[in-house]
């Protein structure tokens, strides 16, 4: 007689169901993004219908149109002048932050030398204070160099405080480059300085432009230190321009949003254009296996 014992049923252990992918509904998604929307360019629609309808005219709606706000702000404000001075400064300062934080930028990404931890906490920390306390001490030291009420206080004074966030940005996007790409240049008889013109600095393109429109576009809005530094009228900038031409009685709405939508448009360009390159760096220096 043969014994048969039943195998004990072997439980698997219970998983729990994956959890559904809950759908947004568009108005979710679109309900908030037209508020926000709607909020931005409120004002700057504003701004347009007193830059472009009649003096004296209130509607909603700017028709006909006119150009005498722009004729008045340009030809009878000295707006062309304070548009050259900021247009100045604002390529002065790309030009010297983009040199600098692109020798800075890659001494920080390609060598170790004792303390660069401690020199890139220093860089981060500056950006937590605020430019108003530097304008006592960055007035005596441009007053011992004589370079009050000279746009190149505006120049050194932008370029400074825009190298640390330039400088990591830089150095960020470096990293990102292979380091064996230059040494197959130095194999093939390049140095390290036509290796990295020849094999970095192509790659490094959206970098430049998104650091070089920051600092343009930084310099150009900047009220602070052209009010501070710069007494001659013949120096001013667009945003202290701006505020000068404020009566004291009365304001010139029409001419005021006219400048305003004059100083915007630079910026949009700006932002318009550098799209697409910041795109392309988060991709910058990435190579196929």
């Amino acid at each position: 007689m043969t014994l048969v014992t039943e195998r004990p049923a072997v439980t698997r252990p219970q998983t729990a169901p994956a959890p559904s992918a809950q759908r947004v509904s568009r108005w979710q998604i679109y309900l908030p993004l037209a508020l926000y929307l709607l909020f931005t360019l409120v004002p700057f629609y504003w701004m347009l219908v007193f830059a472009f309808r009649p003096r004296g005219s209130t509607a909603i709606v700017p028709w006909p149109i006119t150009f005498e706000h722009f004729d008045t702000v340009w030809n009878g404000m000295g707006f062309a002048i304070f548009f050259q001075n900021s247009l100045l400064v604002g390529l002065a300062s790309l030009v010297a932050t983009t040199i600098v934080a692109l020798a800075g930028g890659y001494a920080l990404a390609r060598y170790s030398f004792r303390g660069k931890a401690a020199f890139m906490v220093g860089m981060l920390c500056t950006q937590f204070i605020p430019g108003a306390l530097m304008i006592i001490p960055l007035f005596e030291i441009f007053r011992t160099l004589k370079l009050t009420n000279s746009l190149w206080s505006l120049v050194i004074a932008e370029t400074v405080f825009q190298l640390p966030l330039s400088l990591i940005l830089i150095s960020g996007f470096i990293r990102n480059i292979p380091y064996e790409l230059e040494q197959a240049a130095w194999v093939d008889g390049c140095s390290r300085l036509r290796g990295f013109l020849a094999i970095v600095l192509p790659l490094l393109r959206p970098a430049l432009v998104a650091v070089g429109s920051f600092a343009f576009i930084h310099s150009w809005n900047n009220f602070l230190f052209a009010l501070m530094f710069i007494n001659d009228q013949e120096k001013f900038t667009v945003p202290v321009g701006l505020a000068y031409n404020l009566g004291e009685n009365s304001v010139d709405f029409g001419a005021l949003a006219a400048g305003g939508v004059v100083a915007a448009l630079p910026v949009v360009i700006v932002f318009g254009f550098i799209q697409r390159f910041l795109v392309q760096g988060m991709s910058a220096g990435a190579v196929k296996g």
